[in-house]
């Protein structure tokens, strides 16, 4: 990767909807050496993919929370139980396991206190659960924008 491939990766981050000429144009590159060089990016994985960010308070969810699960056993297929009932569960946006108490970390959104109520008993319910320990989130004041690159 060399600085030309970073200043496209740091571009896409700001904005993954600019069209290849406007993008060639910042980089320095015309627009079809520009798309061959995301499209071998892409290809090598490191541009997994694109997406648009959307505004939680306009779709209603107002509380935030990081949830910190423990489980009986860090056995396989308990990991892989859990792990499988956290992606199917549309209030769980991220799941990490993790090193140090809590054997997973849950980022989860709700409407409001009773829906979280909800997502907290649906998430004691998950395979293997035995301690749930919810922080709400206040505020947030850095958001994830990209990687330096």
């Amino acid at each position: 990767m060399d600085s030309i491939d970073r200043a496209i990766l740091t571009a896409l981050q700001r904005d993954s909807r600019m069209s290849m000429a406007e993008l060639g144009e910042r980089v320095g590159l015309s627009s079809s050496a520009c798309h061959r060089r995301v499209l071998q990016l892409q290809k090598a994985g490191v541009i997994e993919g694109y997406a648009a960010r959307l505004s939680p308070k306009m779709l209603g969810l107002d509380l935030h929370f990081i949830v910190d699960v423990s489980l009986v056993s860090q056995a396989e297929e308990d990991l892989e139980s859990f792990e499988r009932a956290a992606r199917d569960n549309s209030s769980v946006l991220e799941c990490y396991l993790m090193a140090g108490r809590a054997d997973y970390s849950l980022r989860v959104s709700a409407r409001d206190t009773s829906h979280y109520e909800e997502v907290h008993r649906q998430i004691a319910h998950m395979p293997g659960v035995t301690q749930i320990e919810s922080k709400l989130i206040l505020r947030g004041v850095k958001k994830w924008m990209g990687y330096k690159v």
